[in-house]
């Protein structure tokens, strides 16, 4: 396994700058087509600061900002329009470049002021691990100022060359392309090393652990700790503890509440907070036109899966999150509004996944560590939606089609279709 875990290692190094030259070329496009600035926000260690690096490497006029330096801080505060010292060469127009300037209390009004002033001088590239579209709410807004982008862990998608067009796959979202190779051996490297690039490069299920040890840790005590009022700061790492094993499962904050003896309304503020900054994400019931369904409960996922130990529902938080960053990006890039929910109701009946495009749903996916038989939910709620149908497992080299209660269902192996994923 040593073996194969050092091959992929070698094989992503080298289709690396493939990966981050793709979404480079997307910012470089949208700042070269549009004025507004560009925010990439996303997991801490995700690798935004690599990213916003390679863009200025290729701009090479402007400036480079972390607030988290502290000679870019004073040059932030003290000296703030140190912009007009920047050379301007004809026909090029500067990047700033503002690192982390979310954690400056007054950043929005901060930005605000200096795009106002000089929208027709520069470029604006702005990074940050916390959410930049939601954190702090009051002040001036930036609304019509900005476009968002999210940069989050590895996908599998991302480490090969095998992905579909949008249209395409929307016409068949149940098929499995005839160019889908087997890219199990990845699958599991990531199943065990997780998405982040460091841990994922690395190899190493050792250095791994010692990483995700301290990633959610450090999370909470300095970026939570330094940006939110929170005094009971052990109780919320209990709390984050905890969360691991309610994957997969219905998210009952009373009952997170019966175990870290809190408020229901500081729970709730809690993991929102933990939203907030990328350490978990919720998606939420489909309940439009589903008869006594399931309204408001969410299910909760990490970003970082193989804190899951769980085996079944860490196979859930993986294909959980390659949907949730695939919708995303589709919603980035203006092809649609799409969003991911799952559907439950009160006989308890769940699908997993629902997708949906401009509140109209187009698939449903059922997670199966290896059950090759299709869920009796996910026939019965693809008969009630009139919706193709999936059923993936955690087995290698699965893709056959098979007919339920006159429903096809595809039984494919995870990482093969979501290889192609657009």
């Amino acid at each position: 396994m040593k073996f194969v875990i050092d091959f992929f290692r070698v094989w992503y190094k080298i289709i690396n700058m493939n990966i981050k030259r793709d979404l480079e070329n997307n910012l470089m496009t949208d700042l070269d087509r549009y004025r507004q600035m560009l925010f990439v926000s996303g997991p801490r260690q995700s690798g935004k600061t690599t990213l916003a690096k390679m863009i200025f490497e290729k701009i090479k006029i402007g400036r480079y900002l972390n607030y988290d330096t502290p000679d870019d801080q004073v040059l932030l505060l003290k000296k703030k329009s140190f912009y007009e010292e920047i050379d301007h060469e004809k026909g090029v127009s500067p990047l700033l470049i503002f690192d982390e300037i979310h954690k400056y209390h007054h950043w929005k009004n901060y930005l605000k002021g200096i795009f106002d002033r000089t929208k027709d001088e520069f470029h604006f590239l702005v990074t940050g691990s916390g959410r930049l579209d939601l954190y702090r709410k009051g002040g001036d807004s930036l609304a019509g100022r900005y476009l968002l982008y999210h940069l989050f862990p590895l996908a599998i998608n991302e480490l090969g060359d095998r992905r579909l067009a949008l249209a395409d796959f929307l016409k068949n979202p149940a098929d499995l392309p005839e160019n889908a190779k087997n890219t199990w051996e990845l699958w599991k490297s990531l199943e065990k090393l997780s998405g982040f690039p460091e841990p994922f490069l690395k190899g190493e299920e050792t250095f791994y652990r010692r990483w995700a040890m301290s990633y959610g840790k450090q999370l909470i005590r300095e970026d939570i700790r330094d940006l939110v009022q929170i005094n009971l700061i052990s109780q919320m790492e209990n709390m984050a503890n905890l969360l691991p094993a309610k994957v997969g499962g219905l998210l009952s904050i009373n009952s997170l509440r019966e175990d870290i003896r809190v408020s229901y309304e500081t729970l709730k503020n809690w993991i929102e907070v933990l939203e907030n900054f990328f350490l978990v994400f919720r998606i939420h019931p489909w309940s439009q036109n589903v008869a006594r369904a399931i309204q408001k409960e969410s299910k909760l996922y990490f970003y970082n899966w193989s804190v899951v130990t769980d085996p079944a529902a860490c196979f859930e938080n993986m294909v959980a999150l390659h949907l949730y960053c695939a919708v995303n990006h589709w919603t980035e890039q203006g092809w649609g509004i799409f969003h991911l929910h799952f559907v439950r109701d009160r006989e308890k009946n769940e699908v997993d996944f629902l997708l949906t495009k401009d509140k109209t749903p187009f698939l449903l996916i059922e997670t199966k560590l290896g059950d090759m038989e299709p869920s009796s939910s996910l026939l019965k709620m693809g008969n009630y939606f009139n919706l193709p149908i999936i059923q993936m497992v955690n087995l290698p080299g699965i893709s056959r089609k098979i007919v339920r209660n006159d429903r096809s269902v595809l039984i494919v192996s995870a990482d093969r279709w979501l290889s192609s994923l657009p």
